[in-house]
Protein backbone atom coordinates (compact mmCIF):
# COMPACT_ATOMS: atom_id res chain seq x y z
CA UNK A 1 0.00 0.00 0.00
CA UNK A 2 1.79 3.37 -1.13
CA UNK A 3 1.07 6.11 1.52
CA UNK A 4 0.18 9.40 -0.55
CA UNK A 5 -0.31 13.10 0.61
CA UNK A 6 -2.11 15.38 -1.23
CA UNK A 7 -1.02 19.40 -0.96
CA UNK A 8 -3.59 20.95 -3.00
CA UNK A 9 -5.60 25.16 -2.10
CA UNK A 10 -8.82 23.59 -3.96
CA UNK A 11 -10.65 21.13 -1.11
CA UNK A 12 -12.51 20.32 -4.73
CA UNK A 13 -9.12 18.75 -6.29
CA UNK A 14 -7.97 16.59 -2.87
CA UNK A 15 -11.44 15.17 -2.76
CA UNK A 16 -11.42 13.84 -6.34
CA UNK A 17 -7.86 12.54 -5.61
CA UNK A 18 -8.53 10.97 -2.23
CA UNK A 19 -11.64 9.22 -3.68
CA UNK A 20 -9.63 7.96 -6.53
CA UNK A 21 -7.06 6.53 -3.85
CA UNK A 22 -9.16 4.79 -2.33
CA UNK A 23 -10.89 3.20 -5.22
CA UNK A 24 -7.81 2.00 -6.36
CA UNK A 25 -7.08 -0.13 -4.10
CA UNK A 26 -3.34 0.30 -3.40
CA UNK A 27 -2.88 3.92 -2.19
CA UNK A 28 -3.59 5.07 1.20
CA UNK A 29 -3.88 8.97 1.43
CA UNK A 30 -2.13 9.61 5.38
CA UNK A 31 -2.74 13.18 4.72
CA UNK A 32 -4.51 15.70 2.81
CA UNK A 33 -4.19 19.61 3.06
CA UNK A 34 -3.45 23.12 2.03
CA UNK A 35 0.12 23.64 2.32
CA UNK A 36 3.38 21.87 3.08
CA UNK A 37 3.62 24.01 6.39
CA UNK A 38 0.74 21.93 7.30
CA UNK A 39 1.84 18.36 6.21
CA UNK A 40 4.87 19.38 8.32
CA UNK A 41 3.82 20.00 11.09
CA UNK A 42 1.14 16.98 11.41
CA UNK A 43 4.40 15.06 10.62
CA UNK A 44 5.64 16.19 13.45
CA UNK A 45 2.69 15.51 15.90
CA UNK A 46 1.90 12.24 14.81
CA UNK A 47 5.70 10.72 14.44
CA UNK A 48 4.37 9.39 11.30
CA UNK A 49 7.09 7.97 8.62
CA UNK A 50 7.16 10.88 5.30
CA UNK A 51 4.36 9.67 2.42
CA UNK A 52 5.72 7.58 0.31
CA UNK A 53 4.92 9.78 -2.51
CA UNK A 54 3.49 13.76 -2.25
CA UNK A 55 1.24 15.00 -4.97
CA UNK A 56 2.05 18.32 -5.07
CA UNK A 57 0.42 21.62 -6.33
CA UNK A 58 2.72 23.88 -8.18
CA UNK A 59 1.13 26.80 -6.87
CA UNK A 60 -0.52 27.13 -4.05
CA UNK A 61 -2.22 30.55 -2.04
CA UNK A 62 0.43 30.73 0.71
CA UNK A 63 3.03 32.65 -0.67
CA UNK A 64 5.36 29.66 -0.59
CA UNK A 65 7.74 28.94 -3.99
CA UNK A 66 7.43 26.13 -5.41
CA UNK A 67 11.31 25.59 -5.27
CA UNK A 68 10.92 25.50 -1.39
CA UNK A 69 7.87 23.51 -1.40
CA UNK A 70 9.44 20.61 -3.33
CA UNK A 71 13.08 20.86 -1.71
CA UNK A 72 11.24 20.73 1.48
CA UNK A 73 9.44 17.61 1.04
CA UNK A 74 12.20 15.86 -1.11
CA UNK A 75 14.37 16.38 2.12
CA UNK A 76 11.88 15.00 4.01
CA UNK A 77 12.01 11.73 2.63
CA UNK A 78 9.02 12.09 0.23
CA UNK A 79 9.02 11.80 -3.93
CA UNK A 80 6.88 14.30 -5.25
CA UNK A 81 4.34 14.75 -8.17
CA UNK A 82 3.56 17.89 -9.35
CA UNK A 83 -0.11 18.03 -10.09
CA UNK A 84 -0.93 21.36 -12.54
CA UNK A 85 -2.25 22.66 -15.78
CA UNK A 86 1.58 22.87 -16.50
CA UNK A 87 1.27 26.27 -18.22
CA UNK A 88 4.04 27.84 -16.29
CA UNK A 89 7.18 26.93 -17.40
CA UNK A 90 9.29 28.57 -15.17
CA UNK A 91 7.86 27.22 -12.38
CA UNK A 92 8.11 23.63 -14.03
CA UNK A 93 11.79 23.84 -14.41
CA UNK A 94 12.02 25.15 -11.00
CA UNK A 95 10.20 22.24 -9.87
CA UNK A 96 12.23 19.60 -11.36
CA UNK A 97 15.34 21.18 -10.87
CA UNK A 98 14.20 21.44 -6.30
CA UNK A 99 13.87 17.31 -7.31
CA UNK A 100 10.25 16.61 -8.00
CA UNK A 101 10.05 13.56 -9.97
CA UNK A 102 7.43 14.91 -12.43
CA UNK A 103 4.09 16.25 -13.54
CA UNK A 104 0.94 15.07 -14.29
CA UNK A 105 -1.67 17.57 -15.63
CA UNK A 106 -5.04 18.32 -13.81
CA UNK A 107 -6.76 18.15 -17.52
CA UNK A 108 -5.48 14.24 -17.11
CA UNK A 109 -8.04 11.23 -16.27
CA UNK A 110 -7.43 10.58 -12.41
CA UNK A 111 -6.30 7.05 -13.23
CA UNK A 112 -3.51 8.46 -14.49
CA UNK A 113 -2.66 10.38 -11.69
CA UNK A 114 -2.95 7.13 -9.43
CA UNK A 115 -0.71 5.35 -12.18
CA UNK A 116 1.71 8.06 -11.62
CA UNK A 117 1.60 7.65 -7.90
CA UNK A 118 2.35 3.89 -8.58
CA UNK A 119 5.47 4.70 -10.95
CA UNK A 120 7.00 6.79 -8.59
CA UNK A 121 6.53 5.18 -5.59
CA UNK A 122 8.59 2.24 -7.42
CA UNK A 123 11.19 4.38 -7.98
CA UNK A 124 10.81 4.83 -12.03
CA UNK A 125 10.71 7.88 -13.40
CA UNK A 126 7.55 9.55 -14.80
CA UNK A 127 7.65 8.99 -18.36
CA UNK A 128 5.15 11.87 -19.56
CA UNK A 129 4.93 14.86 -22.24
CA UNK A 130 3.33 17.20 -20.24
CA UNK A 131 6.00 19.26 -18.47
CA UNK A 132 8.74 18.30 -20.93
CA UNK A 133 6.62 20.29 -23.26
CA UNK A 134 6.30 23.24 -21.22
CA UNK A 135 10.06 23.28 -20.77
CA UNK A 136 10.54 23.35 -23.83
CA UNK A 137 8.73 26.08 -24.63
CA UNK A 138 10.99 27.95 -22.33
CA UNK A 139 13.68 29.87 -24.00
CA UNK A 140 15.36 30.97 -20.75
CA UNK A 141 16.50 26.84 -20.18
CA UNK A 142 19.49 25.92 -20.28
CA UNK A 143 20.59 24.31 -23.61
CA UNK A 144 23.42 21.41 -23.02
CA UNK A 145 24.38 22.46 -26.22
CA UNK A 146 24.67 18.53 -27.40
CA UNK A 147 25.97 17.75 -30.36
CA UNK A 148 24.10 15.41 -32.84
CA UNK A 149 26.05 11.86 -32.00
CA UNK A 150 25.67 12.88 -28.35
CA UNK A 151 22.02 13.15 -28.55
CA UNK A 152 22.05 9.79 -30.42
CA UNK A 153 23.91 8.28 -27.52
CA UNK A 154 21.67 9.81 -25.33
CA UNK A 155 18.65 8.60 -26.85
CA UNK A 156 19.38 5.19 -27.04
CA UNK A 157 20.67 5.25 -23.57
CA UNK A 158 18.22 6.76 -21.85
CA UNK A 159 15.72 4.81 -23.97
CA UNK A 160 17.53 1.70 -21.38
CA UNK A 161 20.00 0.17 -23.60
CA UNK A 162 23.38 -1.05 -22.62
CA UNK A 163 26.15 0.50 -23.23
CA UNK A 164 27.72 -1.53 -25.46
CA UNK A 165 24.70 -2.12 -27.53
CA UNK A 166 24.52 1.77 -27.85
CA UNK A 167 27.73 1.70 -29.55
CA UNK A 168 26.83 -1.70 -31.63
CA UNK A 169 23.87 0.52 -32.77
CA UNK A 170 25.87 3.65 -33.44
CA UNK A 171 28.23 1.60 -35.35
CA UNK A 172 31.20 3.16 -32.90
CA UNK A 173 33.57 1.47 -30.33
CA UNK A 174 32.31 0.93 -26.72
CA UNK A 175 34.79 3.80 -25.41
CA UNK A 176 33.79 6.14 -27.61
CA UNK A 177 29.60 5.87 -26.53
CA UNK A 178 31.20 5.97 -22.70
CA UNK A 179 33.40 9.05 -24.01
CA UNK A 180 30.42 10.39 -25.10
CA UNK A 181 28.09 10.30 -22.36
CA UNK A 182 30.63 11.32 -19.76
CA UNK A 183 31.02 14.39 -21.76
CA UNK A 184 27.00 14.49 -22.16
CA UNK A 185 27.18 14.44 -18.37
CA UNK A 186 29.79 17.06 -18.12
CA UNK A 187 27.87 19.83 -20.32
CA UNK A 188 24.49 19.06 -18.09
CA UNK A 189 26.98 20.06 -15.20
CA UNK A 190 28.20 23.06 -16.93
CA UNK A 191 24.64 24.46 -17.32
CA UNK A 192 23.24 23.79 -13.49
CA UNK A 193 21.89 20.88 -14.80
CA UNK A 194 23.83 17.17 -13.44
CA UNK A 195 22.75 14.08 -14.39
CA UNK A 196 24.83 11.50 -12.55
CA UNK A 197 22.32 8.72 -12.69
CA UNK A 198 20.98 7.24 -15.48
CA UNK A 199 17.45 8.20 -14.47
CA UNK A 200 18.62 11.76 -14.42
CA UNK A 201 19.91 10.87 -18.11
CA UNK A 202 16.22 10.13 -18.75
CA UNK A 203 14.82 13.19 -17.37
CA UNK A 204 17.30 15.39 -19.34
CA UNK A 205 16.41 13.38 -22.62
CA UNK A 206 12.95 14.44 -21.39
CA UNK A 207 13.41 18.22 -20.96
CA UNK A 208 15.32 18.81 -24.38
CA UNK A 209 12.98 17.12 -26.75
CA UNK A 210 14.55 14.19 -26.96
CA UNK A 211 11.65 12.19 -25.31
CA UNK A 212 9.58 11.11 -27.93
CA UNK A 213 12.55 9.53 -29.70
CA UNK A 214 13.59 7.64 -26.43
CA UNK A 215 9.99 6.64 -26.14
CA UNK A 216 10.11 5.09 -29.93
CA UNK A 217 13.40 3.46 -29.32
CA UNK A 218 12.31 1.86 -25.63
CA UNK A 219 9.40 0.58 -27.29
CA UNK A 220 11.46 -1.45 -30.08
CA UNK A 221 13.85 -2.27 -27.42
CA UNK A 222 10.73 -3.84 -25.48
CA UNK A 223 9.43 -5.65 -28.64
CA UNK A 224 12.84 -7.32 -29.21
CA UNK A 225 13.20 -8.70 -25.81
Amino acid sequence: MTRVALIDDHESVRLGLEAACLRSGTTQVVFSGSNVKEYLQWRRRSSAPPADVVVLDLTLGDGTTVTDNVSRLVTDGSSVIIHSVADRPAAVREALAAGAAGIVSKSSPIDDVIAAVRTVAKGEPLNNVEWASAVEGDRDFADAQLSARERDVLRLYAAGLPLKVVAERLGVAYSTAKENITRVRVKYVEVGRPAPTKVDLLRRAMEDGILADAEAEAGDVARER
